[in-house]
C-alpha cells in the first residue's frame, strides 16, 4: 500500500535578494511498513527535502513546489495550516538531527514528551507520564524516572537524542522521518535504536524515511535508497543492489571513504577522486591500489615498541563526588577514570575506544591536567606531569596539545581564525616577532588544506570540516610532540571525515607526531591506530594491536562493540 508519493519536489532559499535552488526535481515513493534511506553529504538537500514534506521551512526565507505530495491518499499541498499542524506529531513525525537545540532548555525532558502526547491524545497526566516512562525504557534510557525530571543540559547528547526519538514515536505516526537520528550515538546504542525502529515498524506498519550520510547504517535499516548530490537524485533503487553494485561515481565515493572493515588501506580515498574518474575500475581497483603491506606494518611496530615509552600513565584516577542535595557533597564518587595504566610510544597512534560515559574524554583531559586527577602518575619523557606547578605546566603544554570533539564550540566566534591560530604562539613567545608568527599561521593554514586568504574569516563562515581543520592548525601552532584527538571526526560527513583522517596521518608523517585518538567508532579507530585500548566504566578492558583486537577480541564487551559496527555483517 502506497503511503507517500513525492513528484518533482523543488526547494529554493533567499540569499542576498536572490533565490538559490537547493533541491531540483526530486521524486520518490514509500510504502507502508517500508524504510527509504536518503543519503548524501551535508548540503546535498536531504534534510531540506524532508522539512519541505513536513512544511517546516521558514516562509520568508524558503519556497518549495511539487507536482504532488500524496500522503495516505491525500495531497499535502492542499492542507491548510491547521490541518498540517494536527498531522504533525500524530500522522507524521520527525526526529531532528541536532538534539542539543531541538529540546526546550527551560522544560524538563519528561514534560516535553508528555506535552506531545497530550496534544494529540485525550489522556490524563498520570497515564501520559506512565507512557513517557515506558517510552524512555524502550529507547534504552538507563534511569527513566530520573531522566523524566532532568533538564536537557543535565543529559548527554546521546541521551537527548533518545528523548527526541521517544517524542517522535509517542503517538505511533504513520510516517516517521528520522534525520541522522544515530549520528551522536555509540555503535551499541545505535544498533539498539535501529532494532527499536524496526520493531516499531513491525508493530504499527509505519513507513520511515531514514536520512544519513553513512551508507553502512542505511544498509542496516533501509529497503530502498535514494542518493542525493547537490540537490539532485543521482542514484536510487533497492538498497542491496545500490550498495552492492553502485553505478554512479558519487555513490562509489561515499562507500569508499568510510574506513573499510575487510582490508587496511594506506589512505582513504575521497569522493572527488571518483567524480574525476581517478578509479575507472571502481571500488575493486581502488582497494587493490591502496592496500597496505602487512609485513611492513609488523616491521614498523617492532621498531616502534622496542624503544622507551614517550608517555607513561600509572594508576591514574579521576573521581567526581556525587552531589547530594543543594551545595552538599556525599562520600560517594563517580569513578570516571579508575586505576588506569598504559604507555604510548614515539610515533604511535594509540586508539582509545568505548561507549559514552566510559571515561575516554576524562582520561585525555586528565593526562593534560585540564581535569586534575584524583590520584596516580603521568610521566612524559621522565617528567612527572602531576608534580609540575602552574607556571611550569603552562610551558610544558607546548609539548602536549588536544583537538576537541566539537569544532563549533572550540573556537571563539568573535575571533578571526588566523588570530585564533596566532594566539598560542604569542602566549608561548614562539618565533622571532609578530611578522614571523603571522607567516607561520599562513603556512599552517595551507598545511591543513585551507588558504592563506582565510586568515581574516570568522568561524561561522566555515563548514564543520573546515572548522575542524582550523582546530588542528591551532593545536599544531606550538609544535607539539603528542596530540590528543578527542572525537575529532564524529560530527563530520564520511567524505569530510576521510579528508580529516588523511590529514592527521599526513601530518604525523611530516612532523613525527604521536597521537592518542579517542572515538566511540571502532572502525575509524582501527584504521587510524597502531594499538587500540578499550575502556569500560573507567577501566581498561583490553589493549592490543589494532587488527589483532578487531579480529580476535578477548572480552565480551569488546566483542559487543565490534558486532555493533554498521555493515560488519556484510563483510
Amino acid at each position: 500500500m502506497s503511503l507517500l508519493k513525492v513528484k518533482n519536489l523543488n526547494v529554493s532559499f533567499l540569499q542576498e535578494d536572490r533565490w538559490q535552488a537547493a533541491v531540483h526535481g526530486v521524486s520518490f515513493g514509500l510504502e507502508a511498513g517500508e524504510t527509504l534511506g536518503i543519503v548524501g553529504e551535508s548540503g546535498s538537500g536531504k534534510s531540506v527535502s524532508s522539512l519541505a514534506l513536513m512544511r517546516l521551512l521558514p516562509n520568508r526565507q524558503a519556497t518549495f513546489s511539487a507536482d504532488e505530495i500524496i500522503f495516505d491518499g491525500q495531497n499535502v499541498l492542499d492542507w491548510n495550516p491547521e490541518e498540517m499542524r494536527l498531522a504533525r506529531g500524530s500522522k507524521m513525525a520527525m526526529i531532528f538531527q541536532e538534539p542539543m537545540s531541538s529540546l526546550n532548555p527551560v522544560m524538563r525532558c519528561g514534560k516535553q514528551v508528555m506535552e506531545a502526547i497530550q496534544t494529540h491524545q485525550k489522556i490524563s497526566r498520570k497515564d501520559a507520564k506512565e507512557k513517557v516512562l515506558e517510552l524512555f525504557r524502550r529507547v534504552k534510557l538507563p534511569r527513566p524516572e530520573q531522566h523524566f525530571e532532568a533538564w536537557p543540559h543535565q543529559m548527554s547528547g546521546g541521551q537527548k537524542q533518545r528523548v527526541m526519538i521517544a517524542m517522535a514515536i509517542a503517538n505511533k505516526p504513520q510516517l516517521l522521518i528520522a534525520d541522522e537520528p544515530t549520528t551522536a550515538l555509540d555503535v551499541t546504542v545505535q544498533k539498539e535504536i535501529l532494532l527499536l525502529l524496526k520493531e516499531l515498524q513491525h508493530e504499527t506498519g509505519m513507513g520511515m524515511i531514514f536520512i544519513s550520510h553513512d551508507l553502512a547504517v542505511i544498509g542496516e535499516i533501509a529497503d530502498k535508497v535514494v542518493v542525493m548530490h547537490k540537490g539532485q537524485v543521482v542514484e536510487s533503487g533497492n538498497v542491496k543492489e545500490v550498495l552492492g553494485n553502485p553505478q554512479h561515481p558519487y555513490t562509489q565515493g561515499l562507500l569508499a571513504c568510510r574506513p573499510p572493515l575487510g582490508i587496511r588501506l594506506r589512505r582513504l580515498p575521497v569522493v572527488k577522486e571518483f567524480l574525476e574518474n581517478k578509479w575507472p575500475g571502481g571500488l575493486s581497483e581502488m582497494a587493490t591500489a591502496l592496500k597496505t603491506n602487512p609485513e611492513e606494518r609488523k616491521q614498523l611496530h617492532r621498531a616502534m615498541f622496542s624503544g622507551e615509552a614517550l608517555l607513561k600513565v600509572e594508576g591514574l584516577k579521576t573521581w567526581y563526588p556525587v552531589q547530594n542535595g543543594f551545595l552538599k557533597k556525599s562520600t560517594l564518587f563517580v569513578k570516571a577514570v579508575d586505576d588506569v595504566s598504559f604507555e604510548v610510544f614515539p610515533g604511535e597512534t594509540l586508539g582509545l575506544v568505548g561507549e559514552s560515559g566510559c571515561g575516554k574524554t576524562t582520561l585525555g583531559r586528565s593526562i593534560l591536567r585540564l581535569q586534575e586527577p584524583t590520584g596516580g602518575k603521568v610521566s612524559y619523557k621522565g617528567i612527572v606531569v602531576n608534580a609540575l606547578n602552574k607556571r611550569d605546566m603552562r610551558t610544558f603544554r607546548k609539548q602536549l596539545q588536544i583537538v576537541f570533539q566539537d569544532p563549533y564550540s572550540s573556537l571563539n566566534p568573535r575571533m578571526a581564525i588566523g588570530e585564533a591560530i596566532l594566539e598560542p604562539m604569542t602566549v608561548h613567545g614562539l618565533h622571532a616577532g609578530s611578522r614571523a608568527r603571522r607567516d607561520k599561521v599562513m603556512e599552517l593554514l595551507e598545511q591543513v588544506g585551507l588558504e592563506a586568504t582565510h586568515y581574516r574569516r570568522y568561524p561561522h563562515e566555515f563548514s564543520g570540516g573546515q572548522r575542524q581543520r582550523v582546530c588542528i592548525a591551532r593545536a599544531l601552532a606550538v609544535n607539539p610532540e603528542l596530540v590528543i584527538c578527542d572525537e575529532p571526526v564524529s560530527a563530520l560527513d564520511v567524505s569530510v571525515q576521510a579528508q580529516v583522517l588523511n590529514l592527521l596521518n599526513r601530518l604525523k608523517q611530516d612532523y613525527g607526531f604521536t597521537y592518542i585518538f579517542i572515538s566511540h567508532d571502532l572502525g575509524v579507530v582501527r584504521y587510524m591506530s597502531d594499538r587500540v585500548m578499550v575502556m569500560n566504566r573507567g577501566k581498561i578492558e583490553e589493549l592490543a594491536e589494532a587488527d589483532e583486537l578487531y579480529e580476535n577480541p578477548q572480552t565480551a564487551y569488546t566483542k559487543k562493540l565490534i558486532e555493533a559496527i554498521p555493515g560488519r555483517k556484510n563483510i
